[in-house]
């Protein structure tokens, strides 16, 4: 597994060895933050770029969760015998190729596409699958991380499961002030592409690869207690596990899911993209910050109560962001603040029990645990969410009579909700998740930066200077360039003979529509967390039951 260094760990202190290990984990985390931090807040971007609906949107930011789960539970029944160190190694690879891939989504589009594929189908296939490169980079990282830290501090799990997890919003907070200095700069007439900002996730990455380059790694802690694999399966059918899984699932929906849409639902709602970014650099800040304390508050509460006390937060947080009356800044920085309380502790704390109640499981639990959180954040969370939010845009178009308006701005495809839809419909006895061909972004890019141009305009008391729109600057680049596709003439004509004849009456039902499906996507969302609240409460109620939640020890 790579050279070794002498331990200088004792009983109640790690060595030198350890900590370095523990500190490459944790910038893994950075480095997975930093890429879904940059992610979220260049949708904007590829939207208007390529044309794609928020469900398409969605689909790619959950296709790279759904590669992190299913790589964590596959190699966590190898982790052991593939070696930790040959595992990271293999995640910085892939981290790389990532970038590699997604940075080829411009170049192919501009050149009319590869395979026979169309510009914007070749794009959509690049981010798909450079962000599922990325989320096996992420999956390999995690198979090594949670049952290193929990064999490298078997006496405080909790704890410094949590405090490795607080990498995750470190690497959240970093990518939003990359995205915010980088909105300054757009201010001041500086546009920077989107390539730039993604590329800053590879420094972490380099990091991580140079600090366990060499290092020694540890086993499992079931592993290195001479607990077999069939054992660790075995202990996988215990219900009370099982339930456990269930509710992970319920918490990668809601945490990760939600996390994937904020910054874009935020710059919605408060139609500010710095104010977003802000928004999501507090909550984040105040992740950071308390997930180390994690241990002192399980162990006041105990993990359980801890977690039943984050589910409640984090469903008002969500009801309170879908309420119309929440709206200003400072009644949106209210109800964040909840919601991030809320979701501080869900992640390392339900690991942390999974690791103290059931260690023989080894590291199967954990990465089937953190999977399954994953696969759901990226099957039902991601998409979900961008499906609500054209479900519930285009019934407030079509409902307050602006049939003419969707027309207009329809995205050529519909979309479902990912999963379960026949099941749904077929239990109701009607189709209560219709497919729904949301809105064009592309298009609504368009519109939007018409009416920066005429604002602007408007304070100054000029004239609108319809050249300097962000579609005539591309166009007059392109042409120069020589690579005008058919795809964007057809946008530019459509703007000229539909969107801007019709802009005045468009632009308000558009806005307050959007508005509507930002919130309600939040508001809905509200009862999985209540959900899980309820399960923390049966389980809280089961071990008191028992005579209290108590540590199992090897």
């Amino acid at each position: 597994m790579g050279g070794s260094e002498p331990s200088t760990s004792t009983a109640t202190q790690p060595g030198r060895n350890e900590m370095v290990l523990f500190w490459a984990s944790f910038l893994t985390l950075i480095a997975a933050g930093i890429g879904f931090s940059v992610r979220g807040a260049i949708l904007d971007d590829w939207g208007n770029q390529f044309g794609f609906t928020q469900s398409e949107l969605g689909t790619i930011t959950g296709g790279g969760l759904i590669g992190f789960g299913i790589t964590i539970i596959v190699l966590s029944f190898f982790a052991d015998y593939i070696g930790y160190g040959n595992l990271m190694r293999l995640a910085f690879v892939l981290h790389a190729a990532s970038a590699v891939v997604t940075f080829l989504a411009t170049p192919l589009f501009n050149t009319g596409g590869l395979f026979g594929w169309n510009p914007r189908d070749t794009a959509y296939y690049c981010l798909n699958i450079g962000m599922w490169l990325f989320a096996f980079g992420n999956g390999t990282c995690e198979a090594v991380i949670n049952p290193l830290t929990a064999t490298l501090f078997p006496n405080n799990k909790t704890k410094w499961l949590n405090i490795l997890h607080a990498g995750w919003p470190a690497g959240l907070i970093l990518g939003a002030l990359i995205g915010l200095g980088f909105e300054q700069l757009a201010q001041s007439g500086t546009v920077v592409r989107w390539e730039y900002k993604l590329a800053v996730f590879l420094l972490p990455v380099c990091l991580y690869g140079f600090f366990t380059l060499n290092r020694a790694f540890p086993r499992s802690e079931a592993s290195a207690s001479g607990v077999s694999l069939a054992t660790m399966v075995v202990s996988l059918l215990s219900p009370i596990l099982l339930f456990l899984f269930l509710i992970h699932a319920m918490v990668g929906y809601v945490e990760l899911g939600t996390d994937s849409w904020i910054i874009n639902i935020t710059n919605t709602v408060l139609d500010n993209k710095t104010a977003a970014l802000l928004a999501f650099i507090w909550t984040n800040l105040l992740m950071f910050s308390l997930r180390f304390f994690a241990g002192s508050i399980a162990h006041a509460i105990n993990p359980l109560g801890l977690l039943l006390m984050s589910a409640i937060l984090g469903c008002v947080g969500l009801v309170l962001l879908g309420i119309p009356a929440t709206k200003g800044v400072w009644l949106w920085l209210g109800a964040v603040t909840i919601y991030g309380l809320g979701k501080t502790f869900y992640w390392g704390t339900m690991l942390g029990v999974i690791s103290e109640r059931f260690p023989k499981s080894g590291a199967l639990a954990l990465g089937i645990s953190g999977g399954i959180g994953m696969l759901s954040a990226g099957i039902l969370g991601g998409p979900g969410i961008g499906y609500k939010q054209d479900y519930f845009t285009v019934n407030k178009l079509t409902e307050s009579g602006h049939a003419d308006t969707y027309a207009r701005y329809q995205a050529p495809e519909a979309s479902r909700f990912p999963v379960f839809t026949p099941i749904v419909n077929s239990v109701a006895g009607k189709e209560l998740l219709p497919p729904i061909a949301g809105l064009d972004n592309a298009k609504v890019g368009i519109l939007e930066n018409f009416n920066g141009l005429k604002t602007a305009a408007t304070a100054h008391g000029t004239a609108i200077d319809e050249t300097e729109m962000k579609l005539e600057k591309e166009y007059r680049l392109l042409t120069e360039e020589n690579r005008v596709t058919p795809q964007f003439t057809d946008l530019r004509n459509w703007w000229q003979t539909t969107g801007r004849p019709h802009e005045a009456e468009d632009t308000p039902p558009i806005a307050e529509a959007k508005l509507h499906g930002s919130k309600m996507a939040l508001l809905a969302t509200a009862a999985v967390p209540a959900t899980m609240a309820i399960c923390y409460l049966l389980l809280l109620l089961y071990f008191l039951a028992r005579g209290g939640y108590k540590q199992v020890h090897l």
